[in-house]
């Protein structure tokens, strides 16, 4: 129990620094001196660095031993903890945040496989819904934490509060955790490593500087497109080839898993952007202050650990992929419904819609976990778990970036579309009164209110939009439902041996 607790708690505490600071962003903004596009490497930096270092806990763990890696990561993530609740500068930040994203690596796949190894199979279900409570609902509450700690403290204590946390965990791993024994005449695929690290931290810079850089007209976002592309391709040659690489091929021949890594990566994709849209939305369009924002968002992770709950029980009851159905159909609904948001709206209707989402995403989650790992051979978990958390915080980086930079794009494009009938032949301008005084074009005040409502209409359109794209990205991964299969449990066969399930 104590190590089930401890487990759960390093996931939470790693999970939820993924969205713990996007309440807290305006406010870091300003202490930092830094612009909106700047600002968002704070979320892009820990993530981008989760995802390159998620790919050789495996073999980490085999070569230290679990739970001394374990350890290890769980002191250095909170250290680094501190050190960005201390950042006197946004480069500062941006460093901290990337050692911080060095070390919450591992500790999302080192304590989803020891989940899976303290658990028998029948009682798998069970354990992934106890144990993707701190996966699905840290990110999700995270907002809503953040905006309370900054509101009645300051945006540093979003970092501050992993401190208690850490030292329970750590204190619990040390004393209750079993011993592993680490093989130390394992080499490191440093090649590998290095054309991984390469193509991910490509492509993401690409993405992270391609709207600042007018995109493929600069040198640098075209060097950046060309060495991440590079990367990746080499990865792929060098894992097929490789006599022992760190991330073995044999994993992508499991029907489930390999469907389920690229379910996973979509999940990814709007778990954390959706969030990090919801956050700014509220706060600057709908006029919300930071701790109305984060408790409004509160119900979504209400939503998420209801539906795990009960998905929880019924994942060895019904069809995995009927769930994981519903849960995407109800995603889809709830994007859609967000395409027609105003500032306007109805704070009940707000609530409802991001509470469904949150059932849509606890739907997905849980029979994912079950069915992708079902099939998997036991001595291939470790480097399952590594591998599914790396495309689900890829999916996460790449989502952040594009959403960011889409609504950055379109809002200077509308800008533009709706200001050209700002003009003096515009009937509305024409008239007197009311209309004449407060926007006249002509006169500095005129001007201001009518580049603010300008403004506000083109970040309205801008945020459906990415909606648009949300929608339509998750009901794609519909497909990918057709190429799993439901797994049957042999009731004779050892428990904890997931390689004993077969296929329908």
């Amino acid at each position: 129990m104590i190590i089930t607790l401890c487990t759960v708690g390093a996931t939470l505490m790693q999970a939820l620094d993924q969205t713990i600071a996007n309440v807290a962003l305006p406010y870091m903004q300003g202490s930092l001196s830094a612009t909106y596009d700047e600002i968002t490497w704070v979320l892009t930096s820990y993530i981008t660095a989760a995802a390159i270092m998620t790919a050789p806990v495996g073999w980490l763990a085999a070569r230290f031993g679990r739970k001394y890696l374990f350890i290890t990561c769980l002191i250095g993530f909170t250290i680094t903890s501190m050190m960005c609740g201390a950042a006197q500068s946004l480069s500062q930040m941006v460093i901290f945040r990337l050692l911080q994203g060095v070390f919450g690596a591992a500790l999302v796949p080192l304590s989803q496989s020891t989940m899976m190894d303290i658990y028998p199979a029948e009682q798998r279900g069970k354990a992934m819904a106890i144990w993707g409570i701190g996966v699905m609902v840290g990110p999700i509450l995270g907002p809503t934490l953040g905006g309370y700690l900054t509101e009645m403290y300051n945006w540093r204590f979003v970092f501050y509060i992993n401190l208690p946390f850490g030292i329970l965990a750590t204190l619990g791993l040390l004393f209750f955790m079993p011993r592993s024994f680490g093989n130390f005449s394992l080499k490191f695929d440093w090649i590998g490593f290095a054309v991984l690290s390469l193509g991910i931290g490509g492509l993401q810079m690409m993405l992270d500087r391609g709207q600042n850089q007018d995109w493929f007209t600069s040198r640098e976002i075209i060097t950046e497109a060309v060495l991440g592309g590079l990367g990746v391709y080499l990865f792929i040659i060098h894992m097929l080839t490789a006599k022992k690489p760190f991330i073995p091929p044999l994993l992508f021949l499991d029907r489930n898993f390999a469907a389920g890594l690229s379910l996973m990566f979509t999940t990814g994709t709007v778990l954390v952007s959706s969030s990090s849209l919801m956050a700014p939305w509220l706060q600057n369009l709908a006029n919300y202050p930071v701790e109305a924002a984060g408790l409004i968002m509160a119900p979504r992770g209400i939503g998420t650990m209801a539906a795990m709950m009960l998905s929880g029980r019924l994942s060895n009851k019904l069809d995995p992929r009927w769930l994981m159905a519903a849960g995407i159909f109800a995603l889809s609904w709830s994007m859609h419904e967000m395409t027609s948001w105003t500032p306007d709206i109805a704070q009940w209707r707000i609530i409802m819609v991001i509470m469904v989402q949150g059932c849509g995403l606890g739907l997905v989650f849980l029979p994912l976990q079950v069915l992708a790992f079902a099939t998997l051979p036991s001595q291939y978990r470790t480097d399952g778990a590594s591998l599914f958390s790396l495309f689900r915080n890829i999916g996460a980086a790449i989502g952040v970036s594009v959403t960011s930079s889409l609504l950055a794009h379109n809002t200077q494009v509308l800008h533009e579309q709706i200001g050209s009938y700002v003009n003096p032949f515009n009937r509305a301008l024409q008239t007197g009164g009311a209309v004449a005084q407060h926007w006249n074009p002509a006169t500095v005040h005129g001007a201001s209110v009518l580049d603010q409502m300008v403004n506000q209409q083109a970040q309205i359109i801008a945020y459906i939009n990415d909606y648009r794209l949300m929608v339509f990205t998750t009901l794609s991964s519909l497909a990918l439902l057709v190429f799993m299969r439901r797994p049957r449990y042999d009731a004779k066969a050892p428990a904890p041996d997931a390689a004993h399930a077969a296929l329908d």
